[in-house]
């Protein structure tokens, strides 16, 4: 039986973590909602939500170097608890890439629509076209060849970063010039104190999700135990300080004293690339923002589809556990995760619209992937305590401890409606999990 092709490196590997991850469609939207809750003090929560990612991050370096399985996560928890229990936090791993897939599309559609609408061309149901278009070619690149698939991810994805950068110093030099530039930015705000930036840590939690990407691709990779670790701590590092970066741009951009504007804004960037350059910039923000949404969903879909094929493989559905004989990718498993995106792109977001349709399922699959990281560290917990390893039970427990707080503030105070409903959805998928392990008592990871 062909397997998957070992052709990858460390580039390719931060390249599907870095897509994933999307920085500039997360800078686009989480700021505001960081904002929202730290008021001035949102740099400070991604701060914090940076050293809170890199302690988990090092949860899944401690397996990937024992446990080079493209299942990561599913292989990862069943080693620690059995593949019962792996199989629940692989099947939630992969909703959350085939989630993440589907919203991206979706946004970055909208991202298009607002570039034309600059210029005052509207066209109803662009954004729908665009993402269905954008899926297409996302698949047929996954599909065939995973090394070129990464570095077009990492290509369009620097691209879109560098946008935000030039309109950083843009910003940086105009403030800095009017002698307004501070660090208080970086100390919490009275109004919100410290439980303002807790409660903002949520959303930089939240621009971390898909860091651990690249662990999907152990077994194409040369030397998975030295490359992956180099690409998920250096992930998580050069997104966190862009993100401390973008965040504080826009809390001086937008003034200390306008956090309700801030938070208030559905378009931040857009905004402050108006005030700070011009239309033509603004326009230029709108496509890097595009391309950075269609970099995330090539991304979420070859993850998807790589830890659709660990689960395939280990019973799920053993004909999609199969490589391509050619092109030595889960091929199979890229067109069933492909065709669940158009699925939820069809089914759902004409009714709710494309911005409300990405908010919708990236707050379910950030539930899930919470989840999967607090089944991680509590691994690498159990690992210690059996080990009598001291060093290892407290990287997991503090990884632990880490994401129990973002997980209380998902779930407190109760969201509004429909967001109240999103952690049912959640356990309804667990529920579907456990259906699934009963009627298939066999399922067990493999390797090959």
């Amino acid at each position: 039986m062909a397997g998957l092709r070992r052709n990858l490196s460390s580039l390719e590997a931060v390249g599907l973590s870095i897509s994933i991850i999307a920085p500039t469609v997360a800078m686009a939207f989480n700021v505001t909602l960081a904002a929202g809750a730290a008021g001035k003090a949102a740099p400070l929560a991604f701060v914090f939500g940076t050293v809170a990612l890199f302690v988990v991050g090092l949860s899944f370096v401690f397996y990937c170097r024992r446990v080079p399985n493209a299942g990561s996560a599913y292989a990862y928890v069943s080693q620690a608890f059995g593949p019962r229990a792996g199989f629940l936090a692989g099947w939630l791993l992969m909703l959350t890439y085939l989630l993440a897939g589907s919203g991206i599309v979706a946004l970055m559609g909208d991202f298009v629509s607002a570039a034309l609408g600059n210029y005052g061309i509207v066209i109803p149901g662009l954004w729908m076209m665009v993402a269905l278009a954008a899926l297409v070619v996302a698949t047929a690149l996954a599909y065939r060849d995973m090394k070129v698939a990464a570095r077009v991810m990492l290509m369009f994805e620097a691209a879109a970063v560098f946008a935000i950068i030039i309109l950083g110093v843009l910003i940086l030099a105009r403030v800095g010039a009017a002698g307004q530039l501070t660090l208080t930015p970086f100390v919490p705000d009275p109004a919100f104190g410290w439980s303002g930036v807790a409660h903002g840590m949520v959303f930089a939690v939240l621009s971390f999700v898909g860091f651990e990407g690249a662990t999907t691709l152990a077994e194409e990779m040369g030397a998975p135990r030295r490359s992956i670790p180099i690409a998920v701590l250096g992930t998580v590092a050069g997104a966190g300080v862009f993100f401390v970066f973008a965040s504080y741009v826009q809390v001086v951009g937008f003034g200390l004293d306008d956090m309700k504007g801030l938070a208030a804004d559905g378009a931040p960037l857009n905004t402050l690339a108006l005030k700070f350059g011009s239309q033509s910039f603004a326009t230029l923000l709108d496509v890097a923002a595009a391309v950075s949404g269609f970099s995330a969903a090539l991304g979420a879909l070859s993850a998807g589809a790589r830890m659709l094929f660990a689960l395939g493989r280990g019973g799920l559905a053993p004909a999609l556990g199969v490589a391509h004989p050619v092109h030595g990718t889960p091929a199979r498993a890229v067109l069933v995760m492909s065709a669940l995106m158009v699925l939820g792109l069809v089914a759902w977001g004409p009714f709710v619209g494309a911005t409300d349709y990405f908010g919708d399922v990236a707050t379910i699959g950030t539930l899930c992937v919470i989840v999967v990281y607090l089944a991680v560290t509590v691994a690498v917990v159990a690992f210690g305590f059996r080990t009598r390893s001291l060093a290892y039970g407290a990287i997991g427990a503090a990884g632990t401890l880490a994401m129990v707080w973002p997980f209380r503030n998902s779930l407190f105070p109760v969201p509004a409606y429909p967001a109240n409903l999103w952690p049912y959805v959640v356990i309804g998928f667990i529920v579907i999990g456990v259906i699934i392990l009963r009627l298939r008592p066999n399922l067990g990871l493999t390797h090959e």
